[in-house]
């Protein structure tokens, strides 16, 4: 495998930190990617790490001076590269807290992100609902004024976290506009149900809130600035999706080539043997040229992640179908020894698949970056 593409040394020693925490929670990696909830044991060393400081601001416990696009994909890189449970319990801490951060009072922020940063409260971001994805517009979860108070009344659908975590930042419409609600889950009337289950299991579930009643400092940010709020969140996390699926193929491709190599067919090693060696490379290509775009959208968004956005939008896009191909690729060059029902490739092959639909459905993000693409050549 190539060597990194031209990290500065702070993200090279981030990696490298990133590689051995990874490497802790090897001998459970089989168990947590396939809970239901989060596993003690993968918080435990991800806390004893304090790699999920990351996450959040140096003012409140956190690594760097405000949350940095690549230093999070870095670290997703490494960490997707053994374990979707790992990467989704780092990733979450910011995407679920990213506004509190952004947006959030003196009070929100002193109380809830040294938490998220110690891993002792685990985030949330509550946006579909069973009737709404990416059209987010439509969402029918309200916040309505009482007097002094707020009350949210509705229904989220396929929340990460839901069930384990201690706050959700909750999308609500709020008369002609959205806004954002921080909602405490030990709060009257926040029900969680786990409904689904996916193909690559996942801390996942249903939110309900019957007619949650907060004070009014649970808002984050102003009326009607949810949308621009979680249009933030996405434009500083969703190219860190991108670094998860490089480190995703990366370790498919490491199997398949240690597979090839150590097979003999016909006489010949299985890695020179008919279209084995254009798969090998092929796969080798399509891991660099994403790693290379994604990198450089991560270091775009750590500098302005509104002004990037659309980058970050064609390296997850790009990575994460690069990522069906290098693992439909490695299955078919490990042959019988790919389809094994709880092999490490038998893991990646599942959890690859929905890294296309979340953050951004392929589709929505081509139709997205096409109407760009005709705006700037217009």
């Amino acid at each position: 495998m190539a060597g990194p593409f031209e990290l500065p040394d702070t993200y090279l020693s981030l990696q490298a930190e990133a590689r051995a925490v990874a490497a802790t929670v090897a001998d459970i990696a089989e168990r947590a990617d396939e809970a239901d909830h989060v596993d003690p044991d993968v918080r435990e060393r991800l806390r004893a790490s304090g790699l999920a400081a990351v996450t959040v601001p140096a003012a409140y416990g956190g690594r760097f001076p405000a949350v940095d696009s690549l230093a999070v994909t870095v670290v997703r890189e490494q960490f997707a590269a053994v374990s979707s449970h790992l990467d989704s319990l780092f990733a979450m801490q910011g995407i679920g807290s990213f506004a509190i951060a952004t947006a959030g009072t003196a009070q929100q922020r002193a109380r809830w992100l040294p938490a998220v940063a110690a891993l002792d409260a685990l985030a949330a971001l509550a946006l579909t609902e069973p009737h709404v994805g990416s059209d987010l517009r439509a969402l029918s979860t309200t916040v309505t004024a009482d007097g002094s108070d707020l009350v949210v009344t509705g229904h989220k659908s396929f929340i990460t976290n839901a069930g384990d975590a201690a706050f959700y930042t909750t999308l609500c419409r709020e008369g002609d506009g959205y806004s954002l609600v921080l909602v405490p889950a030990d709060a009257p009337g926040v029900r969680v149900e786990h409904p689904h289950q996916i193909i690559a299991p996942h801390v996942l579930g249903d939110v309900i809130f019957d007619d949650v009643r907060l004070s009014a400092d649970h808002r984050i940010g102003e009326p009607g600035a949810g949308f621009d709020l979680v249009l933030a969140t996405l434009a500083t996390f969703r190219v860190s999706v991108a670094g998860a699926a490089v480190g995703m193929a990366e370790a498919a491709l490491r199997l398949a080539v240690r597979h090839a190599a150590g097979r003999v067919q016909f006489g010949v090693s299985m890695a020179r043997l008919g279209s084995i060696p254009a798969a090998l490379a092929n796969s080798w290509i399509d891991i660099e040229m994403a790693r290379s775009l994604t990198y450089r959208a991560a270091a775009a968004a750590a500098r302005d992640p509104r002004a990037a956005l659309n980058l970050s939008s064609m390296a997850k896009a790009g990575a994460t179908e690069m990522l069906a191909r290098v693992v439909d690729r490695s299955v078919q060059v490990m042959g019988r020894f790919g389809l094994i029902r709880g092999s490490e490739i038998e893991r990646l092959y599942r959890a690859a698949r929905p890294m296309r639909i979340y953050e951004g459905g392929t589709e929505a993000l081509y139709d997205a970056i096409a109407r760009q693409l005709v705006k700037d050549l217009t």
